[in-house]
C-alpha cells in the first residue's frame, strides 16, 4: 500500500504530513512511503533524512496517485483533481456544511477523511490533530505576545529597580487556552482566565491562574466538550462584565471558538482604547472573525498604542514539532484503518469503526 505525502502549497504553511522518524516506522509496517521532493525542507526535514528512513523521494504527481494521500491542509482545486479514484485522502479539510470541492472528490470515488471531525473519545486521543496543533498554538501565542510586549513578563528585581509581573488574561480555556495559561505561568506572568463553560474553572486554577467568574444567566457548555453560542442577552452581559477585567490587562490572549460559527466578539473597541499603551492582544480566532473587534487576519496592527496580533497559523511557526505531532496523529489513525496481510497492509471498511466513520465525508 502506497502512502503519498505531497508538499504543502498554501502560503505560509511550513508543516509536512510525516517526518523521517514516523515514516521509518510506517515503512517497517509494510507501507511504501512516497514523499515529494522538498516537502519537509520548511519544517527542517531534509530529503536525505527521508531517504535514510527508507522513503522514496518522488515527483509531485506520484504522491497524488498513491493509495492514501496524507496532507496537513485542505486540498486546492488542482490537488483535489489529482487524487485518483479509489484512493483515500486525509487532511484538515477546514470546511463546514456543504462543500462542493469535497463533494466532487467523493463523487470521483475518493474516500475523504477530515482530521477535524475526529470524535472526542478516549480511543481517539492519540489521533486528535486539533488538540495537538492547538497545544502548539497556545504555546506559540504566548511567545508572540512576549516578543511584542515591551516589558518583562515575570517580576524582576535588580539593583536598578524592580518591575511588576505582567497581568495576562486568557479568554477561552480549551486546549490552546490551557497551554497558553501554562506557558505564561512558566514565564512568570500573573495570569487570569475566562471561559463560558463552568467546568473549566478547576482546570484554570490547577495551572496556577485565577478564574474570572461572571454570572451570565446561562451556561456556554456545548456538546463534545466544546463551547456553544450564547444568546444575544448573555453576549451583551458578558461583554459588559468582562470589560473592566480586560481593560486592566497588559496582555490578552484570546482562543474562544465555536465550531462552524463566527468567533464570539469578546473585546470591543472601547475596551482596547481603555488599555494601557504598550499592551498586547494576541487573537487566535482572527481567521474566524476574531475575538477582538479590531483584529485583522495575518496582520499586526497598532491601535492607539495597543498592539493587536492576528496571525492565523501558529503551529506553522513551530514547524518541526508541529509536523512531528501531526505525523504521529496520522500514524495512529492508520493503525485502525488497515490490517496486516501477507502482501502488506490492507484497507479496512472505513464505515465499520466509529472513529473513521465520524471522519468520513459523506457523498
Amino acid at each position: 500500500m502506497k502512502l503519498g505525502i505531497p508538499k504543502e502549497t498554501l502560503a505560509g504553511e511550513r508543516r509536512v504530513a510525516t517526518t523521517p522518524e514516523v515514516a521509518k516506522k510506517l515503512v517497517a509496517k509494510g507501507f511504501e512511503v512516497l514523499v515529494e521532493a522538498g516537502a519537509g525542507v520548511a519544517a527542517h526535514y531534509r530529503d536525505a533524512a527521508y531517504t535514510e528512513a527508507g522513503v522514496q523521494v518522488v515527483e509531485r504527481d506520484a504522491c497524488f496517485s498513491a493509495d492514501l494521500v496524507l496532507k496537513v491542509r485542505r486540498p486546492s482545486d488542482d490537488e483535489a483533481r489529482a487524487v485518483r479514484s479509489g484512493s483515500v485522502y486525509i487532511s484538515l479539510v477546514e470546511g463546514c456544511g456543504d462543500d462542493p470541492l469535497l463533494s466532487r472528490m467523493v463523487e470521483n470515488g475518493v474516500q475523504v477523511l477530515a482530521m477535524e471531525r475526529m470524535p472526542r473519545i478516549s480511543r481517539a486521543q492519540s489521533m486528535d490533530a486539533l488538540s495537538s496543533q492547538s497545544n502548539i498554538a497556545g504555546y506559540r501565542a504566548v511567545i508572540e505576545a512576549a516578543s511584542h510586549y515591551g516589558r518583562f513578563f515575570p517580576m524582576m528585581m535588580t539593583s536598578a529597580g524592580s518591575a511588576k509581573p505582567a497581568r495576562l488574561v486568557v479568554l477561552g480555556a480549551g486546549v490552546a487556552g490551557l497551554q497558553a495559561i501554562a506557558t505564561a505561568r512558566r514565564l512568570g506572568a500573573d495570569v487570569l482566565a475566562y471561559d463560558v463553560r463552568p467546568e473549566t474553572k478547576e482546570q484554570i486554577a490547577s495551572l496556577g491562574a485565577k478564574p474570572i467568574e461572571l454570572d451570565l444567566g446561562e451556561s456556554g457548555a456545548g456538546e463534545g466538550g466544546y463551547a456553544k453560542e450564547l444568546s444575544d442577552e448573555a453576549k451583551a452581559r458578558q461583554q459588559q462584565l468582562l470589560g473592566d477585567e480586560l481593560a486592566k490587562a497588559h496582555v490578552i490572549i484570546t482562543t474562544a471558538l465555536i465550531p462552524c460559527r463566527p468567533a464570539p466578539e469578546l473585546i470591543t473597541t472601547e475596551v482596547v482604547e481603555r488599555m494601557r499603551t504598550g499592551s498586547v492582544i494576541v487573537d487566535l480566532a482572527a481567521a474566524n472573525g476574531g475575538n477582538c473587534k479590531l483584529s485583522e487576519p495575518d496582520q499586526v496592527i497598532d491601535h492607539q498604542g495597543v498592539i493587536i496580533v492576528g496571525h492565523t497559523n501558529y503551529p506553522s511557526m513551530v514547524p518541526a514539532d508541529a509536523s512531528a505531532f501531526y505525523a504521529k496523529n496520522l500514524s495512529n489513525l492508520l493503525e485502525i484503518m488497515v490490517e496486516p496481510s501477507d502482501s502488506g497492509p490492507v484497507l479496512r471498511d472505513l464505515t465499520e469503526d466509529e472513529i473513521t466513520a465520524a471522519m468520513l465525508i459523506a457523498r
